[in-house]
């Protein structure tokens, strides 16, 4: 009896955002970064690490802050070419794929320098949740969890104990948080 929107439980509450709330918690991507402060003067929230790209899509870039503005807006322009053309959403795959493509092309001319960062890509589409890091080079793979940066080692070491496949996502972003 709880197929529709509208039914509500005897404690008020809708059965569909229980169990919305319920998948969410099951299926996701979580990602995060280390809030540098390079300046007691610097304005919060001026130096973000992290964008979206698209409601389902979210990248993540290590080292120079410019270039990851950069990528975050071909992933923006990448995703609405996608969703023009395809009518749908852009699978988290074939975002990685292109923007790999796009920043391997930057390794190739002497007009252009390649990107100095490394990106991680975080999609949760139809195929359910994807966590991709595309490197400098353009190479790009999947994972179920990485890290890049300075303090990249530890964070490898501490993501390799963790058994994703029991994890919620509440309690990857307080494991996240306590790396």
């Amino acid at each position: 009896y709880d197929l529709s929107t509208s039914t509500y439980s005897p404690d008020g509450r809708l059965f569909q955002v229980e169990y919305a709330n319920k998948a969410v918690d099951a299926n996701g991507v979580v990602l995060a970064v280390e809030k540098l402060i390079q300046s007691k003067l610097l304005t919060a929230g001026s130096n973000k690490r992290i964008g979206h790209v698209d409601l389902h899509a979210g990248i993540v870039g290590a080292g120079l802050s410019a270039d990851a503005r950069h990528i975050i807006k071909r992933g923006r322009e990448e995703s609405s070419n996608y969703k023009n053309t395809y009518k749908t959403a852009i699978p988290g795959k074939i975002l990685a794929e292109r923007l790999g493509g796009y920043i391997q092309a930057y390794t190739l001319y002497s007009s252009v320098r390649p990107f100095g960062l490394s990106t991680i890509l975080g999609c949760v589409d139809r195929n359910g949740p994807t966590l991709f890091m595309i490197e400098p080079s353009g190479v790009y793979y999947g994972y179920n969890g990485c890290a890049s940066g300075k303090g990249k080692q530890v964070a490898k070491a501490e993501l390799e104990k963790l058994k994703f496949t029991e994890l919620t996502c509440r309690e990857a972003v307080n494991e996240a948080a306590r790396m």
